[in-house]
């Protein structure tokens, strides 16, 4: 698979925790979000992407729609 932005083959994968808040006021209000994903990072340009896990992903859709 090559890099979206600049179409490099050259991009590894790396472990990767990730803390999400949720913005403006009402965030301050939410729990934090933890999630640890693997990064695919491209070594050339730094482009990075990451699947977000779907228990995740819902948890943020119920908060936003808050």
């Amino acid at each position: 698979m090559s890099c979206k932005s600049c179409a490099s083959e050259n991009q590894t994968e790396l472990g990767a925790e990730i803390n999400i808040h949720f913005p403006g006021r009402k965030g301050l209000d939410k729990p934090a979000l933890m999630i640890f994903p693997k990064l695919l990072v491209c070594l050339d340009c730094g482009f990075t992407q990451f699947p977000f896990p779907e228990a995740e992903l819902r948890a943020v859709e119920r908060d936003v729609a808050a």
